[in-house]
């Protein structure tokens, strides 16, 4: 999900499934300016005919956009008629350092984007991040807040975030809020130069991971049960409890 080389994340009714594949575009700066497209363009021209035949949501990961001379990490989600429901351009730039591990900065090439992205189904409502924006609880509580019951993040950990993280966000992100949280990532490359670590998942209202892929190449699937959600809700009900005359999360008009 999330950088530079697309992922493949399709929802469907109840079921959630996700799968490994890089489509687009390795994942590195130096590979984001050669590889980007214009939206539409060839990539997700590919996506809404795979939505329309299927007759499926689609949210095509992500893949390195040109518009008006910036890059930026964007996601297109497509309806069952292959229609452009929703563009998300990462808002959150991946700029880490860590010594003697990894140093990423996405910002030496790409634009952050500046806008939420949520989309209506005849099931729920859905929120959709990219990669490291799952790591900002707040963007995550807006999207509660605008009435989405799933959020999906297409993201590509790496071998040192990966197994300290990538799971400790999902199931965060999907407790604090009480939603379903979907990942998908691309496999494992060993040699590729920037190693994801894999492990697309989906994690329930209560926190618990109820299907996870290892790094190879699979396909996952869960059920959405709504019902359920409603239930954890009504038994914990935080939403209720929160103290919004003493803090409060927003969002801001551009």
């Amino acid at each position: 999900m999330g950088k530079g080389a697309a992922r493949t994340c399709t929802w469907t009714s109840a079921t959630v499934v996700a799968s490994h594949e890089c489509f687009n575009s390795p994942y590195g700066t130096k590979y984001f300016p050669e590889y980007a497209e214009k939206i539409p363009g060839e990539s997700t021209e590919l996506l809404s005919q795979v939505a329309k035949e299927c007759g499926i949501y689609l949210i095509g990961g992500s893949i390195p956009e040109e518009d008006s001379g910036k890059f930026y990490n964007t996601c297109a989600v497509f309806g069952p008629d292959g229609t452009l429901l929703v563009k998300h351009r990462k808002i959150h730039l991946f700029d880490i350092d860590v010594p003697g591990k990894i140093r990423f900065q996405e910002s030496e090439t790409l634009s952050p984007g500046d806008s939420f992205s949520v989309f209506d189904t005849p099931y729920c409502k859905v929120g959709v991040g990219i990669c490291y924006d799952m790591r900002f609880a707040e963007l995550a509580q807006i999207y509660a807040n605008k009435g989405c019951q799933l959020l999906v993040y297409p993201g590509a950990f790496n071998m040192t975030t990966g197994p300290a993280h990538w799971e400790l966000l999902q199931r965060a992100r999907a407790l604090d809020n009480q939603v379903y949280v979907a990942t998908a990532s691309p496999a494992r490359d060993e040699k590729a130069s920037y190693v994801a670590w894999g492990h697309s998942t989906v994690v329930s209202p209560w926190g618990e991971v109820i299907a996870k892929a290892g790094f190879e190449e699979t396909v996952i699937s869960a059920d959405i049960d709504l019902q359920y959600l409603a239930e954890i809700r009504e038994q914990i009900p935080i939403r209720r409890q929160r103290r919004d005359n003493l803090y409060t999360v927003e969002e801001k008009k551009n």
